[in-house]
């Protein structure tokens, strides 16, 4: 009996149909040989990888999300970003699902449709060599902190713009100059800058809303450098660390302290482990937090659930090159990255659950 020419049409198209349906492989989604460098994630679930994996000779980028917390991968379109030959952090941050920028220091650039095309971002001004350490969006404008370094002398800004700007500019009376200066900046429930020159010279402030800022004492005693994270419950939580190599090689001295609202006095002379030089640090609730440091090539997590008052710690393998991407985006959840790339002992994504007890490696297909 012979199938009729229209029945073998419909038959051949829905094998057709189905081919495409067929949902794509861990080996199809995740390029061989891929390494993430860098992680950020818009929710406990939600949350994005780039990776770069071997190919002519060099490393080709690769962004990965998941809406499952990491059981599930899919391909996005991955930014034109080079992994830099001197070992430089190639930092991706989404803001929301469609808008997020990567940058590797010194070149930036910006998706706001969720990666299908990514265009790059200017800072006015700024000559090499200097470094962008850190980029948010918050309250429509953009923020970023860039340190220019001189002939013994350097300096840290903070830069802005409105979201979607292709140029960032300096905020004039945000800097600082000094033989060695440095920054920081959070968002999430507000927003916090700190700059800070020689461990002497320290600046805070605060915003609800992105677009005043206003100057608050400082979160750290003199003689320390402020690590800032979120508002959690509408309390702030604050690291204070001295000079690596301090009172050891490879260590850091660390104080937690706190602030019972944005732009509040901080108190508190909890120690933190001072095992490692300090490389992160977050907080998924007012009373629990986490300190990434690395230390004689190995990776340390010092994490407290009750203030501060005590700490365990959890020790990563042996990769020991850099801690990246510390963050708790909600519901205990919290993600680092370990390593690099192109480092010889590779790099790997940790994440937890319980606010930082404990800490488990994603696995990409």
């Amino acid at each position: 009996m012979r199938t009729p020419r229209r029945t073998a049409l419909l038959v051949s198209l829905l094998a057709l149909l189905a081919s495409f349906a067929l949902p794509a492989t861990a080996e199809t989604v995740v390029p061989a040989g891929f390494r993430p460098a860098s992680t950020s994630w818009t929710g406990p679930d939600t949350g994005y990888v780039l990776g770069y994996s071997p190919c002519a000779e060099s490393w080709c980028p690769a962004l990965l999300g998941t809406t499952d917390g990491g059981r599930h991968w899919r391909r996005l379109g991955a930014p034109p970003m080079p992994l830099p030959d001197n070992h430089n952090h190639v930092a991706l941050k989404f803001v929301t699902d469609r808008v997020a920028y990567v940058n590797d220091g010194v070149h930036v650039r910006t998706t706001r449709d969720g990666g299908r095309s990514w265009h790059p971002v200017g800072l006015a001004g700024a000559r090499e060599p200097f470094f962008l350490s850190k980029i948010a969006e918050t309250g429509g404008r953009v923020f970023a902190v860039v340190t220019t370094y001189g002939e013994g002398r350097g300096s840290t800004l903070l830069y802005s713009a409105a979201a979607g700007s292709p140029v960032l500019v300096p905020v004039p009376g945000f800097a600082v100059t000094g033989g060695l200066t440095y920054g920081d900046l959070a968002v999430g429930g507000g927003l916090q800058v700190a700059l800070g020159a020689d461990y002497g010279t320290e600046r805070y402030w605060t915003s609800r809303d992105g677009a005043l800022l206003t100057s608050a004492a400082s979160p750290c005693p003199e003689g320390s450098v402020a690590s800032l994270a979120g508002v959690r419950d509408q309390q702030v939580a604050a690291l204070c660390s001295s000079s690596p190599g301090s009172p050891r090689p490879g260590s850091t001295e660390r104080l937690l302290r706190h602030a019972p609202r944005l732009g509040g006095t901080f108190s508190g002379a909890d120690a933190a482990p001072f095992t490692g030089i300090t490389q992160g640090f977050g907080a998924a609730s007012p009373s629990s937090a986490t300190v990434a440091a690395v230390g004689g090539g190995t990776g340390f997590l010092h994490s407290t659930a009750d203030g501060g008052r005590t700490w365990t710690t959890t020790v990563l393998a042996d990769r020991g090159f850099a801690l990246a991407d510390l963050d708790f985006p909600g519901r205990g959840t919290g993600v680092v990255v370990d390593g690099q790339p192109d480092a010889a002992g590779g790099s790997a994504v940790y994440r937890t659950t319980d606010g930082g007890r404990h800490w488990s490696e994603l696995r990409f297909g």
